[in-house]
């Protein structure tokens, strides 16, 4: 059993403390992304997990055992950088067997198993060829290759679609999945780009600034960001995001935009009045006839076709912007007077100085198995 138990990591670099006081836990077989901004030390702390950097404080265990104090080449580890990083005078061949021929494994295991991994990604016919005459797909598949060959049992993968075509990456991104879990390895893959955090995660831990901010499964983090930068990260078209002051009425809290009232749920008293952010995905707002219930007035000002959706911008009576996307060839307004529809159930609320996520009383109570 391969789990990965990061315990109060510290590291430094002179004055800068690049990863802190950071703590994570990984299952099994688990496919965990670290999703975040350039500089956020994920990188860092896959070079830490590898053996390739020492940490100035905490402990990296490995299947339960300290492999603090342990070199790289004993750690069981397989890593693919964004870079490639492959041998310039070895052939893709050689580059995949690397690992194998470092533990001094016969030449027909070799043969077998680069073979095997090659024909997966589907290079078996470039194993003789040098990096400077493979394609940048080839050279990420190749350094992929090497990384599964040995069958590790810990896989840290560094950003490896980063440098290919978009063709390329939405192909990987579907063929990934069954690869990891065919591998049967423990994953650490490193992404900045949402959508395939969401695509490859069973979970995702959000960095920023050596910290993890928010864990949770893709929909967790989508439907329940921990706060307003994780909120922007997530979605295309970003989340609108709008000042508002909920008011109570019933058992509701509400926001009013131009005008028109929008139900929110349960939230505690100490919301009502004070100044909040509220969080709109751009899916959760949809046009409506203007004698329906809940209809908000808008201007809708443009509208941008994104293939499988269009996406509209429109403005409130009060001059403020909102993004509503819609499922492509869906008839829409694309100039003038406009209504929409907000799923205020699907709305966030959100602490206008800390940009906290403010919980709701009645979800809180159905988490805990409450009558809510």
């Amino acid at each position: 059993m391969t789990t990965l138990q990061l315990k109060n990591i510290v590291k430094r670099y002179k004055s800068q403390t690049v990863l802190d006081d950071l703590t994570l836990d990984v299952a099994d077989g688990e496919r965990l992304v670290l999703f975040g901004p350039s500089g956020a030390g994920k990188t860092v702390l896959l070079r830490l997990v590898a053996g390739v950097i020492e940490p100035d404080e905490g402990r990296v265990l490995i299947g339960g055992e300290d492999m603090t104090d342990v070199d790289a080449e004993h750690r069981g580890v397989g890593m693919a950088f964004q870079n490639f990083a492959l041998f310039p005078h070895m052939s893709a061949f050689d580059n995949i067997a690397s690992p194998l021929t470092a533990t001094r494994s016969s030449k027909e295991k070799i043969a077998a198993g680069v073979q095997k991994v090659a024909k997966l990604l589907k290079i078996d016919h470039v194993l003789t060829h040098h990096p400077k005459a493979l394609s940048n797909g080839q050279k990420q598949r190749t350094a992929l290759a090497r990384a599964l060959v040995g069958s590790p049992p810990l896989l840290l993968l560094d950003d490896p679609l980063r440098n290919v075509d978009a063709k390329l990456r939405f192909e990987m991104r579907l063929e990934l999945p069954r690869l990891l879990a065919a591998q049967g390895a423990t994953v650490v893959y490193v992404t900045q780009d949402y959508k395939e955090a969401m695509a490859l995660g069973d979970r995702i831990a959000v960095m920023a600034s050596g910290r993890i901010r928010q864990i949770g499964t893709p929909q967790e983090i989508y439907n329940a960001p921990a706060d307003i930068e994780i909120a922007r990260l997530f979605g295309d078209p970003t989340i609108n995001l709008l000042d508002v002051t909920p008011q109570r009425s019933g058992g509701d809290a509400f926001v009013e935009l131009s005008n028109v009232r929008v139900r929110l749920g349960d939230y505690g008293a100490d919301v009502v009045g004070s100044p909040c952010v509220i969080g709109l995905r751009p899916e959760a707002i949809s046009f409506v006839d203007a004698a329906a219930p809940g209809a908000i007035p808008v201007t809708v000002e443009a509208e941008t076709p994104l293939n499988e959706k269009t996406v509209t911008l429109a403005l409130t009576a009060r001059g403020r912007e909102i993004l509503v996307s819609r499922p492509a060839g869906t008839p829409g307004p694309t100039a003038g007077p406009a209504h929409i529809a907000v799923n205020g159930a699907q709305a966030f609320l959100f602490d206008k100085t800390s940009g906290a996520l403010l919980p709701r009383a009645d979800l809180a109570a159905k988490r805990n198995g409450e009558a809510a």
